[in-house]
């Protein structure tokens, strides 16, 4: 399925990309089945047959050690970001650092890549849904991320930058510890936040 193909791929990038992998305890973990089934139900209802609530009572708890952290209980999407912000391999100053704008951006980025290689993004009008839909969703995790989805989405549309970040060793530094301001004063002015601009939800 085009879903499964979708997020496996965006596994398979986020697990080379030396800055998101450093948040990935286990790469044995079925990443992206978990993945495709929260998305197929975000985006199904109860329509979809809530694939991925089903998963998540039904699959073990995991209790896993964490620098900072101790013993943590892993069982959902909730417990699954903390173990990542305590995630081993990070630098021990950023241990138990919650997601940032460049975490956010570079997620992004790397998820609608995959989106494009998949086939999933064939669809226009999927696209445009799609990536307001993770602009909704990345705001749990840093408010001021959602700005970022559409040029986030632009990125991968472009080869060049594609060419430039693979022999960067996988490395946006472009992104990376770039501020708030630094970063807005980059996108075109209808997409940076205002009273007047609801994006993504007009």
């Amino acid at each position: 399925a085009t879903l499964d193909r979708f997020t496996n791929l965006f596994y398979e990038k986020a697990f080379a990309d030396p800055h998101i992998d450093s948040f990935i305890r286990d790469h044995n973990d079925p990443h992206g089945a978990r993945f495709a089934k929260w998305i197929a139900e975000k985006l199904g209802g109860d329509a979809s047959g809530r694939p991925w609530s089903r998963d998540r009572m039904e699959r073990p708890a995991e209790v896993v050690s964490l620098p900072g952290a101790g013993e943590v209980q892993v069982h959902d999407r909730s417990s699954a970001h903390y173990a990542a912000w305590h995630s081993p391999k990070r630098a021990p100053e950023k241990v138990g650092d919650h997601f940032q704008l460049d975490d956010c951006r570079i997620w992004m980025r790397l998820h609608f890549w995959a989106a494009r290689e998949s086939g999933a993004f064939d669809h226009p009008g999927f696209q445009e849904y799609y990536v307001k839909f993770i602009g909704h969703f990345v705001s749990v995790y840093e408010r001021t991320a959602p700005a970022f989805a559409r040029e986030s989405a632009r990125w991968s549309e472009d080869a060049e930058n594609i060419r430039r970040y693979l022999e960067a060793g996988r490395e946006m530094e472009n992104v990376k510890g770039l501020s708030y301001h630094q970063a807005i004063s980059a996108l075109p002015i209808h997409e940076r936040p205002s009273m007047r601009n609801q994006w993504p939800y007009v």
